[in-house]
């Protein structure tokens, strides 16, 4: 036998065979928390987030909005009533988009979002607030004929008798926010009338009077230069001829109105019959309410 054999020590050989297998165990059990030198060498695997692509399209709503036909929530009812094709395809389905190069139509008119555009006027007697008069009259239109490529609207309409502000834009959401009753944005009007209003027919028109279709009352109303024959009147309310129809209360027949504030703008600077485009503030200044 050599010199160099060793004889196993079964005592201590059997522990060490144990201990290893118990150690191999555990580095392979998937539910042991790995060791802080484990977690030193250890690197997740990356994983790369799938990027937004544009051909994701935008929604069929938005689209038809951002061409100033409508609001988004008006287009919803005009696709599910069939009034929009994509490509020749009616689609009644909310929800759908719109990719690159698609063919968009509403009520058989091709569509196309356009840059949102926003012009005040300062709108002159004898010209009616509508796109086109079946009776030959001027209309607001012929004002800003040459202001923009881009088919604008009058956010509400004016008398063609009266003057003052008037909003013209493509964005159906702004327009739908501004003219909607529910959301009774602050006008103020300047009035002559024909006959002196006294300060008891004020004090009525503050405390609200009722007309035809219900109560009104003012937020403000005072005399102009404490002319009794002018007035300064503040509404809230959208209804039609509405200061007209006060006055009328009264036995009184105006004989100018003129707004002179409407949403946050103002005539400042603009004189009769003349537009401009309203400032980066001023469009921010009615989207959000910010004059309120």
């Amino acid at each position: 036998m050599s010199e160099n054999y060793k004889k196993p020590n079964k005592k201590t050989d059997s522990k060490f065979s144990k201990s290893k297998s118990a150690t191999d165990r555990r580095s392979n059990d998937p539910k042991r928390k790995p060791t802080n030198d484990q977690k030193k060498y250890t690197t997740k695997p990356h994983i790369k987030k799938p990027a937004t692509s544009s051909a994701e399209g935008t929604r069929l709503n938005k689209y038809i909005a951002n061409s100033g036909i409508c609001s988004r929530r008006e287009a919803d009812t005009f696709i599910t009533t069939g009034l929009v094709t994509i490509n020749g395809k009616i689609i009644t389905e909310l929800g759908t988009r719109v990719l690159p190069g698609d063919e968009v139509k509403f009520n058989g008119e091709k569509i196309n979002p356009e840059k949102k555009v926003y012009i005040l006027l300062n709108k002159p007697k004898d010209y009616v607030t509508t796109l086109d008069d079946p009776e030959g009259r001027r209309t607001v239109m012929d004002l800003i004929k040459d202001a923009c490529d881009e088919r604008v609207y009058p956010v509400g309409r004016l008398d063609r008798n009266t003057t003052g502000l008037l909003l013209l834009t493509n964005d159906g959401d702004l327009t739908k926010k501004l003219t909607h009753p529910s959301h009774n944005k602050k006008k103020i009007y300047h009035v002559e009338l024909d006959k002196p209003i006294t300060p008891e027919q004020l004090t009525m028109i503050k405390e609200g009077i009722e007309l035809d279709d219900g109560l009104i009352s003012a937020d403000a109303v005072s005399y102009v230069n404490n002319n009794p024959l002018e007035i300064g009147i503040e509404l809230h309310s959208g209804r039609n001829r509405i200061v007209r129809r006060i006055m009328e209360h009264f036995g009184l027949n105006v004989k100018r109105l003129d707004r002179v504030y409407f949403a946050g703008l103002t005539k400042l600077n603009l004189p009769r019959g003349k537009w401009r485009f309203l400032t980066d503030k001023e469009i921010i200044r009615i989207q959000t309410g910010m004059y309120e």
